[in-house]
């Protein structure tokens, strides 16, 4: 009996988990290298989202909160202006709000030369 409740249990998660929007490719891509500052950073979603929130740090020294007060609409694309702060790690934290009302947060990185 314990086991059938816990099967249920997870199956009820993961259909939970899949219903919220994910971050599904991002260019940079994530953990990736390259050569030249670029001039925007991409983040492409499962499904549609509202970005409340992304900030950008650089070597663990200067960070960039995004302005983000003119996006109200859920869309699966976001196009988010880079400044060059240098060579170096870059680190990209966002949290937003799903359309099934879910909120969502994620962390990815690319590093320039």
């Amino acid at each position: 009996m314990k086991t059938l409740l816990l099967a249920g249990m997870i199956g009820i998660w993961a259909t939970g988990a899949m219903a919220h929007s994910p971050l599904d490719a991002t260019t940079p891509a994530n953990k990736a290298t390259v050569t030249e500052m670029p001039t925007e950073v991409l983040m492409d979603f499962k499904g549609n989202i509202r970005l409340t929130r992304v900030v950008i740090t650089h070597a663990d020294t200067h960070s960039m909160d995004m302005d983000l007060g003119a996006q109200t609409a859920f869309t699966q694309e976001f196009v988010l202006p880079m400044h060059d702060m240098g060579a170096g790690v870059y680190v990209v934290e966002w949290r937003g709000l799903g359309d099934d009302g879910h909120a969502l947060n994620g962390i990815f990185s690319f590093t320039v030369e």
